[in-house]
């Protein structure tokens, strides 16, 4: 076997077996409704969860790294690419399981060269507070969009807000019995979740709602059924589509999921690593998500991601490799040709109350609470993200969500803080001065400190900076001492204005000397670049009190 394949079963002991069955008994009981629901949050036929799951779970298990985490349907991203294909088809239609199919091979071509390229860098990109908030958006439109199915009423179309105005119009047409039905399941799926996460709640509750429905003919009742699952097993085939000339407009919502994948399955590998005193090799994992990804389109399902709960699930149950994931879709697949009749009972409102709970899980309100706190002005990327995905349309909304959090890092490389700094009294170390700790000042000294590398997006604010400090200065400042300890990169563009304003200082009579340029790239940067010459090597120093000594006209007693 090639020692790129199968990484997880690297050194596998058969001590390892009980444990990893057991993992799997219990991601099989927590799968396989999560997956029939999250493939009708998709938009697509129920048994095509389940193919996304052994999809997912097969080949993540060949080509991932991770010995725990789960691969199958996602509610985090099915709501978000079933809203951008309802946009082009029909949804139920062959066309939208086509689009889904080569949706699924894009997305999954894309993880795959990330993996390659090792760019795992690009998880880091969105930001806690925006990923927060989209993700509140998307527990929303989750839940609206299941309202109808738990009510009894006609399913809605249309922009997310006009839906739920509609559905609260006509809430006095409520049937009673979808929606005990949808709550009861909802309750015993958020009891045995609080009692235990080893309790396969979510089976539990759509196997007593089965049973409630055949005893008692809930049917007549307006209560609509899944129905049996399709008897066909899966092939492997290119999806078939009536229109190729629309592969271009499925690009923006490739990138889309492949970004939320990205972000997913490295915060679950963060989570849950395969060994604590080990580095993950995440572009590995990003790699067998996508090889997953493409999996279950060739089966005719649709795009998978890394899951957090399922994972934990594994965890949790003493899982040692990606085995037990492997004993799930053998248990799953038994399950699907031995129970499909029973499957057939299921109602509808059961999967809209298990996929409420998974909304519930997405709403971090924890999280949000925590933003308040100690973030505050972040608090605001949330509720913006938030506005963007619920008030536009989904994968519209995503995308903005996205290049808000670009320009939000930008907006901070942009404008960086920075700090004049004073001596700590009766020391030599320089420290940002406080109102509770002012520190002393050098006459005629200014200890500017800036706190970001210096490039072509902040140069022109930093140098504003300098010379605002230089005219708000109690007194004349004759020595500008620039302190670099927080420069760690000087590109060309900042070293040029860097030195233009060194260049009008000193035409103003004004001293300007570098001290504690620590980085050795900066350093590099700053001799490469010129900055170093036009400075001049003994106006170089190691510590500001160095700088303030040398070339001050009042040196330190």
């Amino acid at each position: 076997m090639p020692a790129w394949l199968f990484a997880s079963l690297r050194g596998y002991r058969l001590s390892f077996l009980p444990r990893d069955l057991v993992a799997g008994i219990m991601l099989a009981a927590i799968a396989i409704p999560g997956q029939l629901a999250t493939a009708r949050l998709a938009g697509m036929p129920p048994e095509t969860g389940l193919y996304a799951f052994a999809a997912g779970s097969l080949a993540f298990a060949a080509f991932g790294a991770n010995r725990f985490i789960s691969v199958g349907a996602d509610s985090t991203i099915a709501p978000i690419f079933a809203g951008g294909l309802a946009a082009m088809t029909a949804a139920g239609s062959a066309d939208y399981a086509g689009l889904a199919g080569m949706l699924a091979i894009l997305v999954g071509a894309v993880l795959v060269l990330v993996g390659l390229l090792r760019a795992g860098w690009l998880a880091s990109l969105l930001s806690i507070p925006v990923t927060t908030g989209f993700l509140a958006a998307i527990s929303v439109h989750i839940v609206v969009g299941e309202l109808p199915a738990l009510l009894g009423l006609p399913a809605e179309q249309g922009p997310l807000l006009a839906r739920l105005i509609h559905i609260i119009g006509r809430i006095g047409d409520t049937n009673p019995y979808p929606l005990a039905i949808g709550l009861a399941v909802l309750i015993v799926t958020l009891g045995a979740a609080r009692i235990s996460s080893r309790i396969p709640g979510p089976l539990i509750a759509l196997a007593l709602a089965g049973l409630a429905v055949a005893l008692f003919h809930l049917q007549d009742h307006g209560l609509r059924l899944l129905g049996p699952l399709s008897a066909h097993l899966p092939h492997i085939a290119l999806p078939s589509l009536a229109a190729d000339n629309r592969l271009g407009s499925l690009l923006p919502l490739v990138l889309i999921i492949a970004m939320v994948c990205i972000m997913q399955t490295s915060a679950v590998a963060r989570t849950f690593p395969s060994e604590s005193k080990k580095r993950e090799n995440i572009s590995r994992d990003f790699a067998g998500v996508g090889a997953g990804s493409i999996f279950a389109g060739l089966l005719g399902a649709f795009p998978v991601d890394a899951s957090p709960p399922s994972t934990a699930i594994v965890c949790e149950s003493g899982g040692r490799s990606q085995m037990a994931a492997m004993a799930a879709v053998a248990l799953t697949a038994a399950i699907a040709f031995l129970a499909a009749g029973a499957l057939a009972y299921v109602p509808y409102a059961a999967l809209s109350g298990i996929l409420i709970y998974l909304a519930i899980r997405i709403f971090r309100l924890d999280d949000m609470i925590d933003i308040y706190r100690h973030g505050r002005r972040e608090t605001l990327l949330v509720v913006a993200s938030a506005a963007l995905v619920v008030v536009l349309p989904i994968e519209t909304g995503m995308l903005l969500a996205i290049i808000l959090s670009f320009v939000h890092s930008l907006y901070i490389v942009a404008r960086p803080p920075s700090a004049v700094l004073a001596r700590v009294p009766g020391g030599t170390i320089w420290w940002p001065a406080s109102r509770e700790e002012r520190g002393e000042h050098e006459p005629g000294v200014l200890v500017f400190a800036p706190a970001a590398p210096i490039n072509f997006t902040n140069a022109a604010f930093i140098c504003d900076t300098i010379m605002a400090r230089v005219a708000e200065a109690r007194e004349p400042v004759k020595l500008l001492v620039i302190e670099g300890s927080g420069i760690i990169e000087i590109d060309y563009t900042g070293a040029q204005l860097l030195q233009q304003t060194i260049a009008d200082l000193r035409e103003r009579g004004i001293e300007v000397a570098l001290a504690r340029l620590s980085d050795t790239r900066a350093q590099a940067s700053a001799r490469r670049t010129g900055l170093i010459e036009v400075l001049g090597e003994h106006r170089v120093f190691k510590s500001v009190e160095e700088a303030v000594r040398a070339l001050s006209a009042q040196p330190h007693p």
